[in-house]
């Protein structure tokens, strides 16, 4: 092998190495739920009901959604009410009857991409 393609084939794996470092980082910046309150799951006491959801990266609140399917199967927007730290997504859900609820939430992450989700949860009285 001459100089000249050992440094080709050098050149080509380190183009390689870079691009699945840079595809690596692009995957890590989905936006991934880290903690959520009410917690999938869980049993809170109502009727007002304070949620609160973290993820892994910096979430942009005014494109993100949050909503509510009803004990009846009907649903119910809720608006962020504020944001208090990049990554962090906060409303309320006041006069809530007991019964059994899924929280839905969409939000924007920094890498672009939009990410979903279900939280299940039971309200008693």
């Amino acid at each position: 092998m001459t100089s000249r393609n050992r440094v080709l084939v050098a050149l080509a794996g380190l183009l390689a190495i870079l691009i699945l470092l840079v595809d690596v980082r692009l995957a890590s910046a989905h936006a991934v739920l880290l903690e959520a309150s009410p917690a999938s799951g869980s049993i809170v006491k109502g009727p007002d009901i304070a949620i609160r959801l973290r993820y892994n990266v910096r979430i942009e609140a005014a494109r993100s959604r949050l909503s509510l399917l009803l004990p009846d199967k009907s649903v119910k927007s809720l608006s962020i009410t504020q944001q208090p730290s990049p990554d962090t997504l906060t409303t309320q859900a006041p006069a809530m009857p007991s019964g059994e609820y899924r929280l839905r939430w969409q939000v924007l992450a920094s890498d672009g991409h939009i990410t979903r989700g279900e939280i299940p949860f039971t309200v008693t009285q």
